[in-house]
């Protein structure tokens, strides 16, 4: 039977310790720590030549030890008749300095000013569970009174949310106030181990009150303090050590290869996130190397987001092929300097191994593993706050390929790509316009030297599938349509697209579509802007951008009549990240809507939608709404990815097979992917898309 309270009311009844201590007998209860683990920050704030009131002392034998290595001048008081009785029993001939008292903590009866320091080893955690917290402030204000200016309160506590807002209410003002957190201070053997880590508060008296809060955090007994800017800020930094130590109980309990808990390493100096680990543990049923217990895998900078290292199916790959019991995925932040493989290694060593899986031998070699040894590459090229969606980052990576890469990411969602274009070297490309046979350099062999300015974004490469494939869907219009044959010169192919992002979908059309005429509808103007400046993106009288509500705007176009286009595409995401349905958002496949798309289409036109749903019972209602409104849609799924391309058409046009493409579509797929390459005349850059490809693999849904 446990003899720790069931509720946390009964910490702060008289009643409730008489009987535990009756219970207990002569074991000492050493909650929270005994005087090994909690000697070396004790030692730092009491001096042994100093009085100090320990209040609420048990029978812990923390008093005892702490008077064998010279602390001779130490009161004790409790609450419990029984436990004072018993401790001045044990301690009459060996300690005849060392008193007991059966004092009231909240009224001591001490002098005011009269001790240096007072030490509580759980006491106003117990108080604090008191109905408002009455006792606890009864016992502080007490405390308060009773040390001299310069005297330290010393607590051991577990630091919970409402314990340390007690504790900041009465010692915020007028006070120093240090948090120690002491990790591992359990003793596993006990019948009291804690998840939760173990904090010492420190709080020192000034002479006057002080119109600013002094607040520091430690990192175990000699870790350098870090200046809090508030309460709030104190009351964060505790929850997440809390999260950590409770993260580490979890992960040393045992191995679970449907969880994959992560946590941040911040800089110790300026607080800003610098690494992110994901754990990933192999499943029982693996065959595994025997001594292949645990490894760290480094992912190279910018790379954070591909498939195998941002999804956690890619992880579960990844961890499979490294074949160990656990696998540490590390990823580097932004914004953060990082010198080499080794300086890395080094710097992670101490934190990863408190995330080894049990049964680790001691001395057990732990490997990092990368790709080819590279941290990888990026440049931040531009920053900006969007007034929408917050802060952004356009960066330039190396991929995979060995290529150069320009993201987009909006720092509110850091670990997605928002849009992506491929990039050139201007200055490599001239050069090797002047001496083709002396160079055989790839672009990606022009690296950060030359800048950000000497690259330009491949215009002929998307790097988006599901843009490829909206692109292959314009063979579904027709030959004619795309070539313009035996139309009228002022006939346009006429498109309407809500969603800019990078711009590349856009651009692409416009620069090897020459009878498509688009407009663009974009919500923020920080993306257009964006678009504008670091993606290449260039408006003209056939590509143009109305700023506003693409709902809004499909609203106006049908109630003005009027209007009608060959293509409609939506590739916009939602901002509401707790859906199930990542793009679009819900109102953009509302019944309503999906109808005034089909009146704005003409009879041959085709409705292409970028579907992300991750939930299978969203994803069949979606469809079904889809399905009630066009005749015919035929779906794309992306390899890899949660995307799915409709292409959804207005007439119900010839049969199709699952899975085939029409002998129709297929000659159309092959008169088109000729026009993309006579367009190159006048477009900027040679296009790069099989049509064919894209179309392969239909599914008529």
């Amino acid at each position: 039977m446990s003899l720790l309270p069931r509720t946390a009311e009964e910490f702060s009844s008289a009643e409730y310790w008489e009987r535990f201590f009756r219970k207990r007998g002569e074991k000492a209860f050493e909650w929270y720590g005994d005087y090994n683990s909690l000697c070396g920050v004790l030692h730092k704030y009491i001096k042994p030549r100093e009085k100090v009131l320990v209040v609420g002392c048990g029978n812990s034998e923390l008093s005892e030890q702490l008077y064998d290595v010279g602390y001779h001048q130490l009161t004790n008081i409790d609450i419990s008749e029984t436990v004072v009785s018993h401790m001045n029993q044990r301690n009459v001939e060996r300690r005849p300095d060392l008193t007991f008292q059966q004092v009231d903590a909240t009224k001591t009866g001490f002098g005011s000013g009269s001790f240096q320091a007072a030490l509580d080893k759980g006491t106003l955690d117990a108080m604090a569970s008191e109905e408002e917290g009455a006792l606890a402030r009864g016992m502080l204000e007490e405390v308060g009174r009773v040390l001299a200016v310069g005297g330290r309160y010393v607590c051991v506590t577990l630091a919970q949310e409402h314990v340390i807002k007690l504790a900041m209410e009465h010692f915020a003002q007028g006070w120093a106030v240090r948090i120690h957190c002491l990790t591992g201070q359990q003793n596993e053997d006990s019948d009291c181990s804690f998840a939760l880590p173990v904090f010492v508060l420190v709080c020192t008296k000034f002479r006057q009150a002080s119109p600013f809060a002094v607040l520091e955090m430690c990192q175990g007994e000699d870790g350098a303090p870090s200046r809090l800017a508030s309460v709030s800020e104190l009351l964060s930094a505790v929850k997440e050590r809390q999260a950590y130590n409770l993260l580490l109980h979890r992960l040393r309990g045992g191995t679970d290869a449907s969880s994959t808990p992560s946590l941040t390493l911040c800089n110790a100096a300026t607080g800003h996130p610098r690494y992110t680990l994901t754990v990933q543990d192999s499943p029982p049923s693996a065959k595994l190397p025997r001594t292949n217990y645990f490894a760290i895998f480094i992912v190279p900078q910018g790379r954070e987001s591909d498939w195998l290292y941002g999804s956690a199916e890619g992880r579960a790959q990844l961890a499979s092929s490294a074949k160990f019991r656990r696998l540490v995925i590390v990823a580097m932040h932004r914004d953060q300097e990082y010198d080499d493989m080794q300086a890395v290694q080094s710097e992670l060593s101490p934190m990863v191994m408190e995330l080894a899986p049990p049964g680790m031998p001691a001395n057990q070699q732990v490997p990092f593993l990368s790709v080819g040894g590279d941290l990888g590459w990026r440049e931040i090229v531009g920053r900006g706050v969007s007034a929408l969606t917050g802060e952004y980052s356009v960066e330039d990576v190396r991929g995979e390929d060995g290529h150069l890469y320009r993201r987009l990411i909006f720092m509110n969602n850091s670990q997605l790509v928002q849009s992506e274009s491929r990039l050139r070297s201007t200055a490599t490309s001239a050069h090797k316009k002047k001496n083709r046979k002396k160079s055989k350099a790839s672009v990606s062999e022009a690296p950060a030297l030359t800048g950000a300015k000497a690259r330009s974004v491949d215009r002929g490469f998307l790097c988006c599938t599901h843009h490829e494939v909206m692109v292959a869907g314009l063979a579904m219009l027709g030959s004619e349509a795309i070539s313009n044959k035996g139309l009228p010169t002022d006939h346009a192919l006429s498109m309407l697209l809500v969603g800019l992002g990078g711009g590349g979908l856009p651009q692409f059309v416009h620069d090897f579509v020459p009878s498509a005429r688009v407009e663009v509808v974009e919500l923020d103007p920080a993306v257009l802007e964006v678009a504008q400046t670091w993606f290449g993106f260039q408006t003209d009288e056939r590509l143009k951008v109305t700023l506003g509500d693409g709902l809004e705007h499909i609203r106006t176009l049908e109630n003005e009549g009027g209007h009608s286009f060959e293509v409609i595409m939506f590739d916009v995401d939602s901002k509401d990240t707790t859906l199930g349905m990542s793009c679009p958002p819900p109102a953009f496949v509302e019944t309503s809507l999906l109808q005034k798309v089909y009146n704005l289409l003409t009879l041959r036109g085709i409705f292409m939608l970028n579907l992300v749903c991750r939930d299978s019972a969203l994803r069949t209602s979606v469809l079904k709404r889809i399905q009630a409104v066009f005749p015919c849609v035929f779906s794309r799924g992306i390899e890899g990815e949660v995307n799915e391309v409709l292409l959804c058409c207005r007439s119900a046009g010839e049969g199709h097979k699952p899975n085939t493409i029409p002998p129709s579509l297929k000659l159309t797929a092959i008169d088109l992917q000729k026009s993309f390459h006579t367009s190159t005349q006048s477009a900027p850059c040679v296009p790069q898309i099989d049509i064919t490809a894209m179309l392969n693999d239909l599914k008529v849904i």
